[in-house]
């Protein structure tokens, strides 16, 4: 089985380099490589790419992530998340290859206090969603064997991430504050990168898997419990931290160029079900994180 992974070096893509080589031949890219075009700002050289490979499988990692940026990028963020999705969606499907792609919980505007399904109505807040959705609408519209995940405030080791940066803030500043009104789940790389290896390999064998799932760890928490636990942890394992209060701050305080949504909870019981895995609660793949970047 020959794997094209596009996006090679993002966090998600960082991963999926690890779990993917278990799979088959794995041919990874990214936007500077020079041999093949990794580019999503070129089309046309994203779709000779497919073409030159002929993959049986491809996973785009690549997107335009940078949620506030997107609202004065929206060009660049359609162009990214949406027309060359559109083209990767048309290439795989003239090969009949599988087309793994991640989406977001910014589908969703936000409302309410549940966790959400599938099926549920789509109405996003910002461009960085509708883009997103953009993307989705274009996979399903011309490519019938995907898998579209969608996942809520992803992290990583590599790279930076939301711990590393309260970490670096809590040895400065005696007191933070912290959006406490925006719930969902943080969910790991690694988690989403092994859970897409399990997912491609169990398609393969049964093509009534293929569509949209949400992706996420369990549990959730807001930024505010999300931070207290990172504090908590590195305390845990010796470290010396200047904080001594951490406040919380309602979304309405913290202006950003791109509206948020306040609820961000995804249903996971469908992945979980259709592809026979558990999906651990947020704490433990975080709890991990942290360690490791405090190198303990």
């Amino acid at each position: 089985m020959k794997i094209l992974l596009i996006g090679k070096n993002g966090q998600v893509g960082w991963e999926l380099q690890r779990s993917l080589c278990l799979l088959g031949e794995l041919i990874a890219i990214d936007f500077y490589d020079t041999t093949l075009c990794g580019d999503l700002r070129n089309p046309d050289g994203i779709a000779e790419t497919i073409r030159i490979v002929k993959p049986d499988v491809v996973v785009n990692a690549a997107a335009h992530t940078a949620v506030d940026r997107a609202e004065s990028e929206q060009e660049l963020s359609y162009l990214l998340n949406a027309e060359s999705v559109k083209v990767i969606a048309k290439e795989t499907a003239k090969l009949g290859s599988l087309l793994i792609h991640y989406s977001t919980d910014y589908v969703f505007n936000g409302a309410g206090g549940h966790y959400r399904t599938e099926a549920e109505e789509t109405n996003p807040l910002n461009v960085y969603g509708q883009t997103k959705l953009a993307g989705e609408v274009a996979i399903v519209s011309n490519n019938p064997r995907h898998l579209i995940f969608r996942t809520s405030w992803v992290y990583a080791t590599r790279g930076a991430n939301f711990a590393k940066t309260m970490l670096n803030l809590a040895k400065q500043k005696e007191t933070l504050s912290i959006i406490s009104d925006q719930f969902g789940a943080p969910t790991g790389a690694e988690l989403l990168a092994d859970c897409t290896a399990i997912a491609i390999r169990a398609t393969l064998k049964d093509e009534s898997l293929t569509g949209k799932y949400h992706l996420v760890a369990s549990g959730e928490t807001s930024w505010y419990e999300y931070a207290k636990f990172v504090f908590e942890i590195a305390r845990s394992q010796g470290e010396e931290l200047l904080l001594k209060e951490v406040k919380a701050l309602p979304t309405s305080e913290y202006q950003t160029a791109a509206q948020r949504p306040l609820n961000s909870r995804l249903n996971n019981n469908k992945f979980k079900k259709a592809f026979g895995v558990e999906l651990p609660d947020w704490k433990v793949g975080v709890e991990r994180s942290v360690i490791e970047i405090l190198g303990k």
